[in-house]
């Protein structure tokens, strides 16, 4: 594992103007450009199937550890506002999942971009998690990361303090049409050559619940990595595993872990009904609607979601969670079935 030192552009006058090129989406971002841009203070990287896994890993480890874990296109800075709180009283680890932010594709034995379903993610946290030595951690995940975390906690049995999930995945849904736009063989072909910016813009600007709270910085970061060397084609591979019709969330039932699930009434890319059937079938789940907030409310409203999330890790754990001794399962356990 090795550290880095960095800074980013803290206003949008900081912010150099793309070329042309850039803009078409024509040319990629090199790993070494994303690098120097985005990564933070407490950067660190360690190699995990074939990729430099990004991760920032901070704060003091008083009341115990927190893994926070992003959606689909997103990175670690999206948890930025709500991580330099929690960090005071926490170990509060983030990470770029690949194919996205600073990380990229994973690579296979033969050099070859990974395909990332849920097997494929099910590996990698698995690794993660045991190269960073975190045996029990409060889980946090959006969307994506939401489904990761709780498949996660069910497969791991007693691994998971806590649960929080921000708009999770995982309850059969329609894609987004930004998503659902990589299922056409035209557009997986072509979009490692030609995406113009504009379209990822539009996407970003959609999950928010007002699009006006978004920062001209936030806005370049997440084209820049969706145009990342190497994404674009794997995102490509990626998209037409996306089938949450075989996700086997009746294991929710069984799932012994205190859990918070939040969750944006103007969530546009997965339905705010979904809220409803996590905390129906979590036992004892906690839920918070946040009226006017998108898909991603800890990136949108930080100061809204830290006030649960306060209320809900000063609570006390109930006595049997707090003797549970972590218990691991196998990369094909209690989901099996599903295919992310």
């Amino acid at each position: 594992m090795t550290g880095i030192d960095s800074t980013t552009p803290t206003t949008a006058a900081a912010l150099p103007r793309r070329s042309l090129a850039a803009r078409l989406g024509i040319t990629s971002v090199s790993r070494a450009d994303l690098r120097r841009r985005y990564t933070q203070s407490g950067s660190q990287f360690v190699t995990i199937m074939g990729a430099d896994v990004h991760y920032v890993d901070e704060g003091e480890d008083r009341r115990g550890t927190i893994v926070m874990i992003h959606g689909f296109a997103s990175s670690l800075h999206t948890w930025n506002r709500v991580a330099d709180e929690l960090k005071r009283e926490y170990r509060v680890i983030r990470l770029d999942l690949p194919p996205f932010g600073v990380t990229g594709p994973l690579r296979s034995a033969r050099g070859t971009t990974e395909t990332m379903d849920l097997p494929t993610y099910r590996r990698f946290i698995d690794t993660f998690m045991q190269a960073l030595g975190i045996e029990r951690a409060t889980l946090m995940g959006n969307s994506l990361g939401g489904l990761i975390s709780w498949d996660y906690a069910l497969r791991h049995r007693g691994a998971a303090e806590r649960l929080v999930l921000i708009d999770s995945a995982g309850f059969p849904m329609k894609l987004p049409v930004y998503i659902a736009l990589f299922n056409s063989a035209l557009v997986r072909a072509s979009s490692p050559r030609w995406l113009p910016e504009a379209i990822v813009k539009s996407a970003v600007r959609n999950v928010y619940g007002d699009a006006r709270k978004i920062d001209a910085l936030a806005l370049r970061r997440y084209v820049e990595f969706f145009q990342g060397e190497g994404t674009r084609q794997a995102i490509g591979k990626m998209v037409p595993t996306l089938d949450f019709r075989e996700v086997d969330t009746d294991a929710l039932k069984t799932l012994d872990v205190p859990t918070l699930v939040l969750w944006g009434a103007q969530d546009h890319w997965i339905p705010p009904a979904h809220a409803t059937e996590f905390a129906s079938r979590i036992p004892g789940a906690q839920s918070v609607m946040y009226a006017g907030l998108g898909h991603i409310p800890m990136e949108e409203a930080p100061e809204r979601v830290l006030s649960d999330l306060r209320a809900f890790l000063d609570a006390p754990l109930p006595a049997h969670t707090n003797a549970q001794t972590p218990m691991h399962a196998s990369t094909d356990g209690a989901t099996r079935r599903a295919a992310v």
